[in-house]
């Protein structure tokens, strides 16, 4: 195992707990925990949520309970959170329930397969063990472990400790005035909102992507009251290449390319959006397609050397491999990692730049 890996396997731990394991929460992320309990050969005894989320009766063949009634049927159980947090009323609740009963977070991948296990870690060790040296910083390096370990082991505790502002990014990678700024995944205009806020309004231009159709409209809509400037919002995923691709339209934060989606959206890449302009500042946060964002960029990429901003965190391998894919694309780039309040890991972001 890797010089900077300490933790178990959760699930490891779990086949070995003789204490009743409950399910805390419904929905994909229970789905998914669900069917990983029982690929390990986990028992789990029930599932319950929150008092004021009781609204149905049943869930993946469970009957639904509160916290009171599965601690009066179990008595001290172990409990798996399913379901992401970063409020913190709702993480102040997570904690209650952390001090009533051991209190776990498996990692599960929000796109693709790939459970960050052991066999995982032992699979990717050499991809670990590189991507982890090419951090520019000691906190990077922190960061890192720090994930890799929670994704191991499922334990909350290890992430507070590296937690920083999101305005540090801004900073780390000198955002300022005249950037020409790309926000490829713009949902509904939040962070775009978000950099001119830190900018003082002050831009060279501003592009936005966004494929959902009601995200869209919200964008539009947010967009009014941007100063005024270059501003492009087009109704697009970002990929590799032009084309046509296949989209899941759930609204929010939820959409995501998908070759069985019902919704065909237009897909560009940064190199056809940047040809004849200029790219100063990539923000992907594009719900599992980070890598082909940055393959559709690596002509802009050679040529501007943008800093960029991306999430590493929807897939398994995110946190190893986008840090890999940049630096083939551009030896130049200096990368660092940081992450903000949030339970599981996400908002673990890549940030890199010259």
């Amino acid at each position: 195992m890797l010089s900077f890996v300490s933790e178990r396997s959760i699930w490891e731990t779990l086949r070995e707990e003789r204490r009743p394991i409950v399910l805390y929460g419904m929905g994909d992320g229970a789905l998914k925990i669900l069917s990983a309990c029982r690929r390990y050969g986990i028992p789990v005894r029930g599932i319950f949520v929150s008092d004021d989320r009781l609204r149905r009766r049943d869930f993946a063949g469970f009957p639904l309970k509160t916290l009171a009634e599965l601690e009066a049927e179990l008595g001290e159980m172990v409990v798996l959170l399913c379901f992401a947090a970063f409020r913190p009323e709702l993480l102040a609740q997570i904690r209650r329930v952390g001090e009533r009963h051991r209190l776990l977070a498996p990692d599960v991948p929000v796109f693709g397969e790939g459970l960050f296990d052991r066999a995982f870690v032992e699979a990717h060790a050499d991809e670990l063990e590189t991507a982890y040296r090419l951090f520019a910083d000691e906190w990077s390096r922190e960061v890192f472990r720090a994930v890799v370990n929670f994704k191991l082991s499922g334990k909350p505790e290890l992430l507070a400790p590296v937690e920083t502002p999101r305005e540090e990014m801004y900073r780390l990678l000198d955002i300022g005035p005249g950037e020409d700024y790309y926000d490829l995944g713009g949902y509904d205009g939040d962070t775009t909102e978000e950099f001119l806020a830190f900018t003082g309004g002050r831009y060279s231009s501003i592009t936005v992507l966004e494929p959902d159709g009601r995200n869209f409209r919200k964008l539009e809509r947010r967009a009014a009251s941007f100063p005024p400037g270059d501003i492009r919002l087009l109704q697009a995923a970002c990929w590799k290449e032009d084309g046509v691709l296949c989209f899941h339209s759930l609204a929010g934060r939820n959409s995501f390319l998908d070759r069985g989606g019902e919704v065909r959206v237009a897909a560009r890449s940064v190199d056809s959006l940047s040809a004849g302009r200029r790219a100063s500042f990539l923000k992907m946060d594009v719900e599992g397609a980070e890598a082909e964002a940055l393959l559709g960029a690596r002509e802009t990429l050679r040529r501007d050397a943008p800093a960029i901003l991306a999430a590493a965190y929807h897939r398994s391998e995110d946190l190893f491999a986008l840090p890999l894919l940049v630096r083939r694309l551009n030896p130049d780039y200096r990368l660092f990692l940081r992450r903000q309040t949030y339970l599981p890991a996400w908002e673990t972001n890549l940030c890199a730049r010259v």
